[in-house]
C-alpha cells in the first residue's frame, strides 16, 4: 500500500505555490475563485476613476497616492487570509482587524490612530403571514467600516445589508461624494438608521396585532396560554433589536458633537440628524420593550383568572354533588332501627329532599358568580 502511495505522489502534478506581491496579496488565484471583495473603486471629485480592468486593492491604493482621491473597497465575510493583505496596505490595527473578521461585535466607535473604526448592527424585517411562537421577525448582519484619510473600507457579515444600491446613490451625488471617505461613513450610518426606522414601523404592527388579540372579548375556542409564546417570542426579537439600537447611539452623538480630523466638518451636521433619528428609534424600542411586559402580565393574568373560574365551578358541582353524597351514605348504613327506613313514603320524600337542596344550592352559587 505504501509504494501504491509512493507512485501515486510521484505522477501527481505539483501545485505551484501561491506568489504574492509586495502587499502580500496572492497574485495567482484563479480569478474565478469567489473573492471577499464585493467592488474596489477610486473615487476623486465626487466622481468614480473609470479604469479599464477592475482594480485590485493594491493598485487601486498606489493610484489614489499618485493621483489623489480616495479609495472605497467593500468586503463581504472576508477570512483572514483574504483581509491580511488589506490590512497590511493600509494599515489597520491588528484588534480592529480581528474585530472585522470575527464578527458578533457591539456597535461601537473606535479610533486607531489615524483611522476610525465604526461597528454597525444591520437589521432586516422577516416578512411572515402569521405571527407564531417560533416567528423569525428581525433577521441581523453587521457592516464594520474603516474610515482613513483617504480609503474607506467596509466588511459586511450576514446575508442583508448589501451596500451596493448605496454606492449608487452617492455615485449619482458628486457634490456630496467629493467630501471623501466621511460621507460614504455618514451615508452608511444614515443607511443603517433608516433600516432601524423601517424596521421599528413594521413591529409596531406586530405589537398591535398581538395587543388586539390579547385584550379582545370573547376569544371562543381558543387554547389558553397560546399567546404567552408569540408574545415572548416578540420580546426577544425586540430584545435583539435593542442590542443594535442602544449601542450605536452614544457614537453617533460623538461624530455629531465631538471636532475629528478624519470627519469634515460639513459632514458632522448631517451626522446630528443621524443622531436624532436613532434616538427616536430608540425610545420606540424601549416602549416596544415595557409594552410587550405590560401585554405578557396581562395574558398571565387573564390565564391565572381563568383558571380561578375553572376552580370555582369545580368547588361548586362539588358542593352540589356532596348533598345526595351524605345522604346516601347515612342510608347506605347498615343499621336496623334508622329513621323512615320502613315507611312506604320514605324513598321519595328522600329523593325529593336531596333534589331540593341540590337546586337550592346551585341557584344560590349561581346567583352569587360561581356558576
Amino acid at each position: 500500500m505504501s509504494m501504491i502511495n509512493n507512485l501515486r505522489a510521484a505522477v501527481r502534478p505539483s501545485r505551484p505555490s501561491p506568489r504574492k506581491d509586495g502587499s502580500g496579496y496572492d497574485t495567482t488565484r484563479d480569478p474565478s475563485t469567489p473573492s471577499a471583495v464585493v467592488d474596489c473603486a477610486v473615487y476623486r471629485d465626487g466622481a468614480r476613476v473609470e479604469t479599464p480592468k477592475a482594480l485590485t486593492p493594491h493598485e487601486a491604493m498606489r493610484k489614489v497616492r499618485r493621483d489623489g482621491g480616495f479609495v472605497w473597497i467593500g468586503l463581504h465575510e472576508p477570512t483572514e487570509g483574504e483581509f491580511s493583505g488589506i490590512a497590511s496596505e493600509f494599515g489597520l490595527h491588528p484588534l480592529a482587524v480581528e474585530d472585522a473578521i470575527q464578527a458578533h461585535q457591539r456597535p461601537k466607535l473606535e479610533r486607531y490612530d489615524d483611522t476610525l473604526f465604526t461597528v454597525f448592527k444591520t437589521i432586516h424585517y422577516v416578512d411572515h403571514t402569521e405571527l407564531t411562537a417560533n416567528s423569525e421577525v428581525v433577521e441581523t448582519g453587521e457592516v464594520m467600516c474603516f474610515t482613513g484619510r483617504d480609503f474607506f473600507i467596509t466588511v459586511r457579515h450576514g446575508g442583508q445589508g448589501s451596500l451596493r444600491a448605496l454606492r449608487h446613490r452617492l455615485q449619482d451625488d458628486p457634490e456630496l461624494l467629493a467630501k471623501g471617505p466621511s460621507a460614504v461613513l455618514h451615508a452608511i450610518a444614515d443607511h443603517v438608521v433608516d433600516g432601524y426606522v423601517a424596521v421599528a414601523d413594521a413591529m409596531q404592527d406586530d405589537i398591535d396585532e398581538v395587543e388586539t388579540e390579547v385584550f379582545s372579548p370573547g376569544r371562543k375556542g381558543t387554547p389558553r396560554g397560546t399567546d404567552a409564546g408569540r408574545i415572548y417570542q416578540l420580546k426577544r426579537e425586540v430584545l435583539e433589536f435593542k442590542r443594535a439600537v442602544s449601542p450605536l447611539l452614544r457614537p453617533m452623538q460623538l461624530l455629531s458633537e465631538r471636532p475629528m480630523r478624519l470627519i469634515d466638518p460639513d459632514i458632522q451636521k448631517y451626522f446630528r440628524d443621524v443622531a436624532d433619528h436613532l434616538a427616536r428609534v430608540q425610545e420606540q424600542v424601549i416602549g416596544f420593550d415595557e409594552l410587550l411586559n405590560s401585554i405578557l402580565q396581562a395574558n398571565l393574568a387573564q390565564a391565572s383568572v381563568a383558571q380561578n373560574e375553572d376552580m370555582r365551578k369545580i368547588t361548586s358541582w362539588a358542593a352540589i354533588i356532596a348533598v345526595p353524597t351524605m345522604v346516601c351514605g347515612v342510608y347506605g348504613m347498615n343499621f336496623d332501627y334508622m329513621p323512615e327506613l320502613h315507611w312506604k313514603f320514605g324513598y321519595p320524600v328522600v329523593m325529593t329532599a336531596m333534589v331540593g337542596m341540590c337546586v337550592g344550592i346551585h341557584r344560590t352559587l349561581k346567583r352569587n358568580g360561581w356558576l
